[in-house]
């Protein structure tokens, strides 16, 4: 399967303050619904002679039609730079960071808690349900 789809880039940028190379990937995949983030990674890291784990791929949509996708392409420099710099919610996607485990309605009854005080005891009350 992966031999049958064209990985093309365009608009590539090599943007040194955030220690990264940017470019935009048109995957050409006839006969397959889409292709998987880590099937394009591969190709990417051959082209560019990098590691797999340094590419952020997000933002994919296939054309209308399909056979076609294209979407947005992050390789960082190195792994350090990629925690740095890339969102908090993209780097979970790729497993580097723990989702907040507080429920929303957790959150709400808490805030609501504290309306009831001012200063010094907002505070104390803050600190109280971060322990638990």
């Amino acid at each position: 399967m992966a031999s049958k789809i064209i990985v093309s880039t365009r608009k590539f940028q090599s943007n040194r303050l955030l220690q990264r190379k940017q470019m935009i990937v048109d995957v050409i995949h006839p006969g397959l619904p889409t292709v998987k983030k880590t099937e394009i990674k591969e190709h990417l890291s051959k082209r560019y002679k990098t590691t797999a784990d340094v590419i952020s791929l997000f933002g994919f949509q296939t054309k209308f039609g399909g056979g076609s996708s294209s979407g947005m392409a992050l390789i960082y420099d190195n792994m350090d730079f990629m925690k740095k710099f890339e969102p908090k919610h993209r780097l979970m996607r790729l497993g580097f960071g723990t989702k907040k485990t507080v429920g929303r309605k957790q959150r709400k009854e808490r805030k609501n808690r504290m309306k009831k005080f001012r200063g010094t005891k907002k505070a104390k009350l803050g600190q109280q349900a971060k322990k638990k």
